[in-house]
């Protein structure tokens, strides 16, 4: 589609009582303006222009890509003033798409709708609301036709009973559209220069003016608070849930649960209460996610079941796998088939083999563990010594006892047996036990020490 998109994302957002720039603050794990300029992209441009002001050095290091160019609006002088500074960035032959960095869930549809009802005239994307308070007002004359758009500080208490609101989205002939900025007056009552004035030249100019409606209110909403901010999470997860319900994954509750990324699933994937996906997430065929994980960035095999309080970050799991509850992957662990990771296992960069086990209380650290292996309640690898870490070798069938310590650079050879409580300074022979402990003695007699009274 040959069009201009021009963002308009100046605003400070000082009802957000934040430092940060306002299109910044991020819905579903990316930034309000990132929503925006996805849309927009959907729709392949011709030119992309975002304007920015407050924050920005911010906003721009937050958007760094080659596609987008960037208008300074220096002053806040209003929705007119801010599209002026996008002009020489526009094709004058193209028509204008006009968005906001704020208004983060509107659909790539409901903007083709928009522009195909513009054809070469001027679209307006309207909706009707019960509480239309703090919207522009669509005025009509007696058949109907769009007259001119009156914002609430300037509409008389008949305007204001309007219901059909302005959701300041638009489509603009750009060949007029530097002419009609330019007789953009501020004689109203917050002294700005108002886009919507255009409407009113447009009529006068005998441009036709079209309206289009989205297909539900929530995608025109803007976000001027963190009450609108937290409404707008809401309703986009429970539309990313309710995609899910219908592609056949079970979900326990519809409204408890949250993607900030992308969720792909296979048939029969069960996820209960409380789970937040994070970056590029995929679950395999009957993979069964328990309550309260945090999955960011990582794959789960088909079969595979995490209990309660499951963290995994940058990790794979294969298929048929058990973890948890208050099981932790972190970045580089790769699970292989039937693996068990139980109640506080912490796995790092580490490569767990098929049918090999860590059932609790243990941490397992750039790693290479072959397979069938027990690892012992408190078992550790000391994979760091301050400055540089280094890789433990375990190999197939080995059982490591509880309460040892592997300190890397070591191998534990096939087949062998740690008893509990080593230290693991040198290789560990295969089929052998090693043991390294002090001798246990008892002391006949020994009392222990009691309190001197007075102290």
């Amino acid at each position: 589609m040959s069009l201009n998109i021009v963002i308009l994302a100046a605003g400070q957002g000082k009802r957000m009582y934040s430092a940060l720039p306002k299109v910044l603050h991020p819905l579903a794990g990316k930034s309000l303006l990132q929503h925006v300029v996805d849309t927009a992209r959907q729709l392949k441009p011709a030119r992309l222009v975002v304007v920015y002001g407050h924050g920005g050095d911010a906003v721009r290091a937050a958007i760094p890509d080659a596609d987008v160019a960037w208008a300074l609006q220096a002053e806040q002088l209003g929705t007119g003033h801010a599209l002026t500074q996008a002009l020489p960035y526009l094709d004058a032959a193209l028509p204008t798409l006009v968005l906001y960095g704020d208004v983060p869930l509107v659909r790539k549809a409901t903007l083709e709708h928009l522009i195909h009802q513009a054809g070469a005239g001027l679209g307006l994307l309207t909706a009707r609301l019960d509480d239309p308070h703090g919207y522009g007002r669509i005025a009509r004359d007696g058949v109907g036709n769009v007259c001119a758009i009156v914002e609430e500080k300037d509409a008389s208490e008949r305007e204001r009973q309007i219901q059909e609101i302005n959701t300041g989205i638009m489509a603009l002939p750009a060949r007029v559209l530097g002419d009609w900025l330019a007789g953009l007056k501020n004689n109203n009552a917050q002294s700005e220069y108002y886009l919507t004035d255009v409407v009113a030249r447009a009529v006068a100019s005998g441009v036709a003016v079209r309206t289009a409606h989205p297909a539900a209110p929530w995608e025109v909403e803007g976000v001027n608070n963190k009450a609108q901010l937290a409404r707008l999470e809401r309703v986009h997860q429970l539309q990313l849930a309710e995609a899910l319900l219908i592609q056949g994954v079970r979900l326990a509750d519809p409204a408890r649960i949250d993607i900030r990324g992308s969720l792909i699933c296979g048939r029969d994937v069960s996820i209960d209460v409380g789970c937040v996906f994070e970056g590029e997430v995929r679950l395999e065929e009957a993979a069964e996610i328990g309550p309260y994980c945090v999955i960011r960035n990582a794959s789960i095999a088909a079969g595979s079941r995490l209990a309660a309080f499951t963290h995994i970050d940058g990790a794979a799991v294969g298929p048929d796998c058990a973890l948890g509850p208050f099981a932790r992957l972190r970045p580089g662990a790769e699970l292989s088939a039937g693996a068990h990771v139980g109640n506080f296992v912490e796995i790092k960069n580490s490569r767990i083999g098929a049918g090999s086990k860590a059932n609790h209380l243990a941490y397992v650290g750039d790693a290479d563990v072959g397979a069938r292996v027990n690892i012992g309640a408190g078992a550790i690898t000391c994979n760091y010594d301050g400055a540089n870490k280094f890789r433990t070798v375990i190999e197939d069938d080995v059982f490591i006892g509880s309460d040892t310590q592997l300190v890397a650079p070591v191998r534990v050879g096939k087949g062998a047996t740690l008893g509990a409580g080593t230290t693991l300074t040198r290789d560990a022979p295969a089929d052998s036990l090693t043991v390294s402990r002090t001798r246990q003695k008892t002391i006949e007699g020994w009392k222990r020490p009691t309190k001197v009274s007075g102290k």
